[in-house]
C-alpha cells in the first residue's frame, strides 16, 4: 500500500505545479461558486440501457440541488446546504424504487486567490448523512445482505483541496480535486465496520471545454466536458489485502451538450468498483450507462 501512497503522492504533488505554471494563461477568474459547483457534481438521469452487471433498471436518478450561504458572489468564503438522493427504478413487477440513498450534506469553501496572478487553491470541509430511510434487520436468516428493506446509515466527514487552472491554448478550464473521507467509529453503523471502508481518499480530475467564439463579455456553458475520477478504500475491508486492486473505484465521464439545450446535455459514463447505492455496496460493478445530466456552470 505504501507504494501506491507515494505514486498517488507524486502524482497530485506533480499535477498542482503544473497548474500553478498555467494560471498566468488564465482567460478570467472563476468565482468560488463555479468551483463548488464542479466539485459538487451533477444531476442526471440514466436510460434504461446500461451495460454491465448491475441490476436491470428503468433508470437511476441522482438529485444535486445546492442552496449557497454567502455574502456575494464574490465572497471567498461560502456554504453549501445539498439535500442530495440517489434513487433507482428496477425493472421488475410494479416497477419499484427501492431504498434510495439519503445524503443530505453541508460543504464550507475558502478559496485563497486574493488577485488575478495568484494560483487559485481552494479548500472544502464537508460533513455528510448517508442512508436509506428503512428499518428492516441489516442482515437475512441466512446472513446475506437485506436489500430490500435492510436499514443502512453512516455519517462522514470530508476534507479536500481544489486547484483549478485555464487552458488558453485550448480555451477549457481544468478542476483537479484529491480529498480525504473519514467515518468516525461512534458515527457508523456497527454492521458496517468491517464490510465498508471508513477510510477513502478521492482524486478527480475534470475539463470543461468552452465554445470557440466565446468573447472576454460573454458568459457560456462548456460544449464539452470531461471528468475522471478515483477512490481508494484503506482501512479493514473484506480481509482484503492493503494493495487489493479491489479497493480501487475509478470513473470517466464524457458529457456534450448540444447548442440546441439549455441547460441539459448527454452523457457516457464507465464506473468500475464497488456500488455506491447503500445496501449494495458490496456489489462489484462494471458498468456503461447513458442519459441526460445537468450542466449548469457559467463561465
Amino acid at each position: 500500500m505504501k507504494n501506491v501512497v507515494v505514486v498517488l503522492v507524486v502524482f497530485t504533488l506533480a499535477y498542482t505545479q503544473t497548474c500553478i505554471g498555467q494560471e498566468s494563461d488564465s482567460i478570467s477568474r472563476i468565482g468560488l461558486s463555479v468551483i463548488s459547483q464542479a466539485n459538487q457534481g451533477n444531476s442526471y438521469i440514466t436510460f434504461p440501457t446500461d451495460i454491465g452487471n448491475i441490476e436491470p433498471l428503468w433508470f437511476e436518478g441522482n438529485i444535486i440541488p445546492n442552496f449557497y450561504l454567502r455574502q456575494s458572489k464574490n465572497s471567498r468564503l461560502m456554504g453549501v446546504l445539498t439535500p442530495q438522493i440517489i434513487i433507482r427504478m428496477y425493472q421488475e413487477e410494479s416497477k419499484p424504487v427501492r431504498t434510495p440513498s439519503y445524503m443530505p450534506q453541508i460543504t464550507v469553501y475558502y478559496n485563497f486567490k486574493e488577485n488575478r496572478d495568484s494560483p487559485d487553491f481552494s479548500m472544502y470541509g464537508r460533513v455528510t448523512h448517508h442512508s436509506n430511510g428503512q428499518d428492516g434487520d441489516f442482515f437475512l436468516e441466512n446472513g446475506e445482505l437485506n436489500l430490500k428493506n435492510g436499514s443502512f446509515s453512516t455519517n462522514f466527514l470530508e476534507l479536500g483541496l481544489i486547484t483549478t487552472n485555464v487552458n488558453k491554448r485550448f480555451n477549457a478550464y481544468q478542476f483537479f480535486k484529491t480529498s480525504f473521507e473519514v467515518h468516525p467509529e461512534a458515527y457508523i453503523q456497527d454492521e458496517l465496520k468491517g464490510i465498508y471502508s471508513q477510510y477513502r481518499w478521492h482524486t478527480a480530475f475534470s475539463i470543461f471545454k468552452l465554445p470557440d467564439n466565446k468573447t472576454a463579455n460573454t458568459r457560456k456553458n462548456a460544449d464539452i466536458s470531461v471528468k475522471g475520477e478515483a477512490t481508494w478504500l484503506f482501512g479493514e475491508l473484506n480481509n482484503w489485502n492493503y494493495v487489493s486492486l479491489n479497493r480501487l473505484n475509478i470513473s470517466l465521464t464524457f458529457y456534450y451538450h448540444p447548442r440546441f439545450l439549455e441547460d441539459i446535455g448527454l452523457f457516457v459514463q464507465y464506473y468500475h468498483g464497488l456500488d455506491y447505492y447503500n445496501m449494495y455496496f458490496s456489489h462489484q460493478l462494471d458498468v456503461l450507462r447513458f442519459g441526460f445530466m445537468t450542466e449548469k456552470l457559467r463561465f
